[in-house]
């Protein structure tokens, strides 16, 4: 007999008390996350094997919430990508954030044909406002727990952007502007910092969204990456005091809408040797040359470039380590698209309120997942971005 059996035996011998049941789903827990790491790892804990394609790294404490109790996991970590364990089930906040706004639409009466063709896959021919009240009461404490939160450490590097979902405000059906941030800290870990909706083209939106993360405690952000919105640049200056990056991907897609078709590759070339240089003094030197070869045969981008050069250069004044992920807001491409997936379903959101419910269940589980993998930079290279004073210890004398 193995011993995991003799194991699970022994539990089960156990007289019942209130403890059994969370000391078998414990036992089960754990042996599920051995076999779904050493899936994963390509050979068990412990083992030299070369098929191995991945080492272990320690363990990281979480608890799990069941019927039959709080269970305390001790779950696997990867020295390369992240693990989560497959019972945890990752979406389940977020899938019942989707059901209760395709139910609060209904509801109000702001459904499209598919989201009455949703309800009704649900078995929803009959929702009760009760019902639904309650559904978004439970999502509404988890999300608003969240988003609410205290924000501890520094967070040299802020990426923001804009995502456009359609929603009834006033009688009228309008373009709302969600907006999220996510942060990293001087640990190198990255965070859902915010997510708010508004009008993303007014200071006095911006400044009392970074406000808002200011108060729950982010401090020490010394670049805030995002698109070209007016008012951010003065708002990230008076609330953090943080230069702005404006994101290259957005700015080259932006620029290129000035040079005739036939002359894009030629001109996306010509950009590209602004990015491949390997310090800021290339960058600056290689964005007035290509400016300047670019005056006669396409001014109106010559004239961008020369208004845009600090902006989408401001990353280069920064570890070069960091150059890939701080230059644009692709890091977050994959949380948009996420989003837009989950948003679309709906169509038509009935209010400001049921957008965030919804986008900010869906960054509650990202930022579970971060939490459990690997770090997104490393301690060496932000260490000189920290304002902490360097504490040296006194040598022991022999």
């Amino acid at each position: 007999m193995t011993d995991d059996k003799v194991a699970l035996l022994e539990l089960i011998e156990k007289s019942a008390d209130a403890d059994l049941v969370r000391e078998m789903l414990g036992f089960a827990a754990e042996r599920l996350m051995e076999a779904e790491v050493q899936v994963r790892a390509g050979a068990a804990h412990g083992v030299r094997d070369p098929a191995r394609v991945v080492q272990r790294n320690g363990y990281r404490e979480r608890a799990w919430e069941t019927r039959a109790g709080r269970i305390e996991l001790a779950i696997p970590r990867l020295r390369r990508g992240s693990y989560f364990p497959s019972f945890l089930e990752p979406r389940r906040t977020a899938e019942k954030a989707l059901t209760a706004v395709i139910q609060e639409a209904y509801i109000h009466g702001v459904s499209t044909r598919a989201v009455d063709d949703l309800v009704k896959a649900m078995g929803g021919s009959g929702i009760s406002k009760s019902e639904v009240s309650r559904l978004v009461e439970e999502i509404d404490g988890r999300v608003g727990a969240f988003l609410s939160r205290p924000l501890e450490g520094e967070w040299p590097y802020v990426w923001i952007d804009a995502t456009y979902v359609k929603a009834r405000e006033g009688g009228r059906i309008v373009s709302t502007a969600t907006i999220i941030a996510v942060g990293v800290n001087t640990d190198g870990r990255r965070e859902v910092l915010g997510v708010a909706t508004g009008a993303s083209e007014a200071e006095v939106f911006w400044k009392g969204f970074l406000r808002s993360l200011a108060d729950r405690g982010l401090r020490g952000v010394k670049l805030v990456i995002a698109d070209d919105h007016k008012g951010l640049r003065a708002a990230a200056s008076k609330v953090f005091h943080a230069s702005l990056q404006r994101c290259r991907v957005h700015w080259m897609r932006s620029a290129l809408a000035h040079v005739p078709a036939k002359q894009r590759p030629a001109v996306v070339a010509m950009l590209k040797t602004i990015f491949a240089q390997e310090t800021a003094a290339d960058a600056r030197a290689q964005w007035n040359s290509v400016a300047d070869a670019l005056r006669e045969r396409a001014p109106r981008l010559a004239e961008l470039m020369d208004d845009a050069r600090e902006d989408v250069l401001a990353y280069t004044a920064f570890p070069k380590e960091h150059w890939p992920q701080i230059a644009s807001t692709n890091p977050l491409e994959r949380l948009n698209g996420e989003i837009k997936r989950r948003t679309d379903v709906v169509g038509i959101f009935p209010n400001a309120a049921a957008i965030v419910r919804l986008v900010g269940a869906l960054m509650l589980e990202q930022n579970d997942e971060w939490a459990v993998g690997r770090r997104y930079m490393t301690l060496e290279s932000l260490a000189v971005l920290s304002d902490a004073p360097r504490v040296s210890l006194p040598g022991v004398a022999a």
